[in-house]
């Protein structure tokens, strides 16, 4: 679905992403993982056009989309959001998610003075389907609740949310368990599954929480400067000596009990 082709991204003389080639599979639910500067959130930004690349391609489905800016990637059906949740605060959760879909009739004037009845006909389906994804994402109870009163959890489950409104083919999740309880964490662990196995949603996560990376993600990819170091199963990487030394070794390699010779 996605392919990355010899992709550079500097910022002067620093290599942020330095030549990754990477593919994203339709329908699968693909880790990409790394050291922090490693490269992967500006990787993320330049596939959803928050950058342009210095070089290298960038396909959907096989048409070139290097560099279109993200409210036209969004149109495509290709989605990111991003470590900090960015909800609108002040307005309800049922709001945050019905603003979501472009294009709607109430959104200028001259409309909200002569077609009333075909906003009202819109509003009563968004309405409709914004307590579907709620309901599914098991927070319904919050709908009328104000997104700002959220936990971080609770706005993570509202961001995924949100690609639900728009029917994403692709969404691209930047460390969806930062600041999330393990509970919630599962819970969202659950909905992503769920998204993938049920509507056939393709999604690439950053995390660096090793055992939801194995949970949900084959295959998973790892970065380190600026570069792709390794890809395989969960397992596989966790067992590459390579990995561990340029990633892990911090990490995985030194959980307590962990062999130290390995």
């Amino acid at each position: 679905m996605i392919a990355v082709r010899d992709v550079h991204k500097h910022f002067g003389g620093f290599r942020a992403v330095d030549g990754a080639t990477l593919e994203i599979r339709d329908g699968s639910i693909t880790g990409l993982i790394g050291p922090n500067g490693a490269g992967k959130s500006t990787l993320f930004n330049v596939i959803a056009g928050v950058l342009k690349p210095t070089s290298g391609t960038v396909t959907m489905d096989g048409e070139d989309i290097t560099g279109l800016p993200p409210h036209e990637l969004f149109h495509k059906g290709l989605l990111r959001t991003f470590q900090i949740a960015h909800e609108f605060s002040s307005m309800t959760v049922r709001e945050n998610l019905m603003m979501v879909p472009s294009g709607q009739t109430g959104e200028t004037l001259w409309n909200t003075w002569f077609h009333r009845r075909r906003i009202a006909e819109e509003e009563r389906a968004l309405l409709k389907k914004a307590d579907e994804v709620l309901e599914f994402l098991t927070i319904d109870h919050l709908k009328d609740e104000k997104a700002g009163n959220l936990s971080g959890g609770q706005k993570k489950l509202l961001e995924l949310g949100r690609t639900m409104m728009v029917d994403a083919k692709v969404v691209f999740l930047d460390e969806v368990g930062a600041g999330v309880n393990r509970t919630l964490l599962n819970t969202i662990g659950d909905a992503i599954v769920r998204l993938n196995k049920e509507r056939g949603y393709t999604f690439c996560l950053i995390e660096h929480d090793m055992d939801f990376i194995a949970r949900l993600c084959d295959p998973v990819i790892v970065m380190a400067e600026g570069k792709v170091l390794a890809q395989g199963s969960a397992d596989h990487i966790m067992e590459n000596e390579q990995v561990i030394e340029a990633y892990l070794g911090t990490g995985l390699k030194n959980k307590p009990g962990a062999d130290a010779t390995a």
